[in-house]
């Protein structure tokens, strides 16, 4: 954990900056200098402790390799030199980086890490998450979420004095906990989180993505009010929505697409969902089959996410049937 939690230096570093600056890789999806430079310290950091565990990380140093780049190198090594000292160079960065592409035996044990999971809320000085799972045969085994802008709760009155950002850990058949991020990166003092209880104001309320069509929107709330869940949803950004669904503020989690060939990315879900699932949770897709992890950098065998406390799974799942065509769920 305190590889992630040293993380946040720089992704709070970036992000008060006062002119945040992104670019767009080659599928369109932005990127920032912090999404680079984290997924560089925690690689290397990885790669020093644990050196027989691959990495899937989701970032790659392809485009930076050009005489045009070297600024924005210069950028990143700064940032990592923040946490990680002068010893950090250019092809330092460059190959910790570029060790997230490395093959993987997807049945053996490896990492994975979304660095800035949830960058457009990052870019609107937002919710954010620094995401990372161990997985083994195929499931997330530990699972971490930094959210360094979470307050402890999303909905009604924040305490101005208590602190700003969260981290959730996991570690399966051991439970979730919830740990508050002090001045600087420094961590408290951890405590158990368990999802909403069936009867409780909770369990009324969900969280969905804030990017997404009107559309989108439209049918997630027909579900959510079929299932008996029947506030208006809190929209966040990134995996945050899983840490707020595993402290119990939020009893839904659900996510689908119109698109019937978009699969999820791997990093965009492992380390949450262990989080839910340990802090008596559930998570499947929309057709209420288990998350299957072995087939690559997406769930090529799932379709969206349905993620709950455990009594609400099955009538989530009964009404997403009932309001999506079920074309809409065949993978």
């Amino acid at each position: 954990m305190n590889l992630v939690v040293q993380a946040t230096r720089i992704g709070r570093s970036v992000q008060t900056a006062i002119a945040l600056q992104k670019w767009d890789k080659q599928d369109r999806s932005p990127v920032t200098v912090a999404d680079l430079a984290i997924q560089a310290l925690v690689s290397a950091g990885l790669r020093e402790a644990f050196p027989e565990i691959p990495l899937m990380g989701e970032e790659s140093a392809d485009e930076l390799r050009t005489e045009a780049m070297a600024p924005l190198v210069a950028q990143i090594v700064e940032q990592v030199r923040q946490v990680a000292g002068d010893k950090v160079s250019p092809e330092f960065v460059l190959e910790a980086i570029d060790r997230g592409r490395e093959p993987l035996d997807l049945g053996g044990r490896y990492w994975v890490l979304d660095p800035v999971d949830g960058t457009k809320g990052f870019l609107r000085r937002e919710q954010y998450a620094i995401a990372l799972a161990l997985m083994e045969a195929g499931r997330p085994v530990l699972g971490i979420l930094a959210c360094p802008n979470l307050p402890g709760r999303v909905q009604g009155p924040v305490d101005p004095d208590a602190p700003l950002g969260h981290v959730y850990t996991a570690i399966s058949g051991e439970g979730a906990c919830e740990v508050p991020l002090l001045a600087g990166d420094v961590a408290g003092t951890a405590r158990p989180i368990r999802v909403a209880a069936a009867g409780s104001a909770a369990a009324t309320r969900w969280v969905e993505r804030v990017e997404s069509s009107d559309r989108n929107k439209d049918v997630s709330s027909l579900i959510a009010e079929a299932a008996g869940v029947s506030e208006a949803p809190m929209r966040l950004d990134s995996q945050a929505k899983y840490a707020v669904v595993a402290r119990g503020e939020a009893a839904l989690y659900l996510r689908h697409t119109l698109d019937p060939a978009y699969r999820e990315m791997v990093w965009d879900h492992a380390g949450g969902v262990l989080v839910i699932e340990e802090a008596g949770g559930r998570v499947t897709d929309l057709a209420g089959r288990p998350l299957d992890f072995t087939h690559g950098r997406r769930l090529e065998r799932n379709r969206g996410i349905v993620a709950t406390g455990a009594d609400l799974h099955e009538r989530v799942v009964e009404a997403v049937g009932a309001h999506l065509t079920p074309e809409a769920l065949l993978v």
